[in-house]
């Protein structure tokens, strides 16, 4: 990528650290400076337009450039641009969101608790989790088990949750505290001659295992996501949820549901939850929930939960936690009207109706030979390429994939080798169609260069 001296690209290289960016790399190649969005698409500085394969980061639901959410930012802005929630104080839009939240639950919840990213919620969550050990009188209650591939966020515990190794290579990661159990990808784990029922069946032994081997009178929640997005979009074999959750009542463990990029209608209904049948204690929400147009996310949690952790800060005197924008006004009123838009559009519904195109031109992709694997749910799904057709590293035929997908108009995202899929939930049939055609356009290419 070409930078002129004072570009805004040559600008962003001189003074910006990228996210999941190789930085020596971004010093010399620069950025793709997207400067507006509309519906499904956004368009570049240069004018070039692309179809916003996933969402921006799996979370713009109702699409770019929705006036309504625009409105609703200038309306709070204009009343209360900025209010917290620390001591006894609080304000309309996060009252509103709050109840609004509760119920829409897709199983009982008793409180919900504002942060401002997916990170921060499942941060949040362990924090609360272990002060719910102290105060039941279990010290020694305090480990947490996640999945291999799993991912959680970013800040020191949620990375530690997050089942990635490059999110723990030099960041001194995981926490001692954190276990990890297997990864539900069939194709991946499962040994010679195992049967996919054989293998979830499997997955939940594991689990049982690792409790047993720890101390089952340590292990304090279990994590995890209803369908894996950014370890590669791993949708659970049939019966995993069902030998799961067993495991986890028979040993009093607490369920944390996952739901930041599952929820709002992702998987083909409001919550990946329903969409599996779980029975989480815990939810952790955040990207759809205000299609990210402001940052907001949010803990919900059950009275099983509530009320020691309730007891505790009152024996205390003060529930020692919170930050600066919990609950943000702006970010709760344009959060309110993005839940409106979802249910009075019947998004979900929309995806009901539009997942058998989608997964069907998914599926399709397989006919590529680079292509070892589709899988998918609702509208999120993956294709995972063959790296060994480069004889290279893991990644490096994703990354050339996702090159050409750029120059097509599409934009991607290689995890590693794993093309994801992740488009607004607005699309429309001839869309997906569309996006489906450059995806095709681009793996053919990229065999043609090979």
């Amino acid at each position: 990528m070409a930078q002129l001296p004072n570009s805004l690209e040559a600008r962003d290289s001189a003074f910006q650290l990228h996210s999941y960016a190789d930085a020596r790399r971004q010093e010399e190649t620069g950025a793709l400076v997207i400067d507006k969005g509309d519906g499904i698409y956004v368009e570049d500085i240069n004018g070039k337009r692309y179809i916003e394969g996933m969402a921006g980061l799996w979370s713009v639901a109702v699409g770019f450039g929705e006036k309504r959410l625009v409105e609703a930012a200038v309306r709070q802005m204009e009343k209360l641009p900025y209010y917290h929630t620390f001591t006894y104080k609080t304000h309309g839009p996060s009252i509103e969101l709050a109840e609004k939240l509760v119920e829409m639950a897709p199983v009982p919840m008793s409180k919900v608790y504002f942060t401002n990213s997916g990170s921060e919620a499942n941060d949040t969550a362990i924090k609360l989790i272990w002060y719910r050990s102290n105060a039941l009188g279990q010290p020694e209650r305090k480990k947490i088990i996640s999945r291999m591939r799993g991912y959680h966020g970013v800040t020191i515990a949620s990375a530690s949750l997050t089942g990635l190794p490059n999110n723990h290579r030099s960041f001194d990661l995981p926490l001692p505290q954190i276990l990890h159990t297997t990864s539900p990808h069939y194709r991946t784990m499962k040994k010679e001659g195992e049967s996919e029922a054989d293998f979830a069946k499997r997955c939940a032994q594991d689990l049982e295992d690792l409790i047993l081997a720890e101390g089952p009178e340590t292990i304090a929640a279990f994590f995890a996501e209803p369908v894996m997005g950014a370890g590669g979009v791993v949708v659970p074999p049939d019966g995993y949820w069902e030998a799961v959750q067993p495991v986890l009542k028979k040993y009093d463990i607490l369920f944390v549901a996952d739901e930041v990029i599952c929820g709002f209608g992702r998987t083909g209904n409001m919550f990946g939850t329903q969409t599996y049948n779980l029975q989480p204690d815990m939810m952790t929400l955040s990207k759809a929930l205000s299609s990210s147009y402001q940052p907001i996310s949010a803990l919900l949690i059950n009275d099983k939960v509530y009320q020691p952790i309730a007891d505790e800060s009152h024996k205390i005197g003060v529930l020692g936690h919170g930050y600066t924008a919990s609950g943000h006004p702006v970010a709760a009123a344009v959060a309110l009207e993005n839940l409106k838009i979802i249910e009075e559009r019947d998004l979900v519904g929309h995806v009901k109706a539009i997942a058998p195109t989608f997964q069907k031109r998914l599926a399709g992709l397989a006919e590529n030979p680079l292509v070892i694997e589709t899988r998918g749910i609702g509208l999120i799904g993956a294709v995972e390429l063959t790296h060994e057709a480069l004889a290279a590293t893991p990644g490096a035929l994703g990354a050339k994939t996702n090159a050409m997908f750029h120059e097509k108009g599409l934009i991607s995202r290689n995890m590693l080798d794993a093309m994801a899929f992740c488009p607004p939930l607005i699309i429309t049939e001839a869309q997906v169609n569309e996006m489906f055609d450059i995806a095709e356009a681009g793996l053919k290419a990229v065999q043609d260069s090979m």
